[in-house]
């Protein structure tokens, strides 16, 4: 096994959640429209994962985000990223995807190590069967691929027209089945809703780096799964130094022994 030794300044990105402010959406973004959200002045200490009802109600009528998972699917969830084989599997799946999650974020200007977290996320929870060609093209399955993207997603990045037809749809379906090519979807969903939320365009979001970014990633995260204890557990795999190990290590052939 290559012997990987970890860029330091790689592990800054994303890793760590600083505290934030309680803040209201703002659809007009700010004086310099750099970002959607207005610091309204809370407790220094407040939780960065932290939606207020105002927001809450805006990115429902937005974008139709509906809330917490129930428990006892917060429960199973939480049993499933404790199985070991699984994590290991997911990381050797991403081994093979870090080419492209590190073009395409650089390209679009999305943190990797958030893109990388969602997709661990979603490779660990997808259902049984869903990466198989005849179950995506069936209807069953409203999302697919690693990064769980759905067909309507590239309707908003222009990508298939509005009114597609059903062979246009099913070939759709087999694009998203391709990794490669549902990773540049997904990252090309983080970039369009990062317009859509005023966010910072110029420059990748760094949970480290401010609350609003922090804050700003979390709502993504939100946004792609609808679920409100989805970001949590993105921001906490975000810190993982697995996966920074993954995206940012460098990768050495052993020298052959002396003979």
């Amino acid at each position: 096994m290559p012997k990987r030794r970890i860029v330091l300044g790689a592990l800054l990105m994303g890793i760590a959640v600083a505290p934030m402010a309680s803040r209201q959406l703002d659809p007009a973004g700010l004086g310099d429209g750099s970002n959607a959200f207005a610091i309204l002045g809370g407790p220094s200490n407040a939780d960065p994962l932290h939606f207020t009802p105002e927001e809450l109600k805006e990115l429902q009528q937005r974008f139709g985000v509906h809330g917490p998972q129930p428990k006892l699917a917060q429960l199973f969830t939480e049993g499933i990223d404790q199985l070991q084989p699984l994590r290991h599997h997911t990381l050797q799946r991403l081994e093979d995807l870090r080419p492209v999650i590190l073009q395409e974020s650089e390209r679009q200007r999305v943190n990797p190590v958030f893109v990388t977290a969602v997709l661990f996320d979603e490779m660990r929870h997808a259902k049984p069967g869903e990466d198989i060609p005849i179950a995506a093209q069936s209807g069953l399955f409203s999302t697919h691929g690693p990064g769980q993207v759905a067909v309507s997603e590239l309707i908003h990045q222009g990508l298939l027209p509005k009114d597609a037809s059903e062979e246009q749809i099913a070939e759709a379906r087999r694009q998203l089945l391709h990794p490669s090519t549902n990773v540049k979807v997904l990252v090309g969903k983080f970039a369009r809703l990062s317009k859509e939320l005023g966010l910072p365009r110029h420059r990748q979001l760094q949970a480290s780096r401010s609350p609003r970014d922090a804050k700003g990633l979390a709502t993504l995260a939100y946004l792609h799964n609808g679920k409100l204890d989805y970001p949590g557990r993105i921001l906490r795999s975000m810190q993982d130094p697995e996966l920074h190990a993954l995206l940012f290590s460098e990768r050495k052939t052993p020298l052959p022994p002396v003979i």
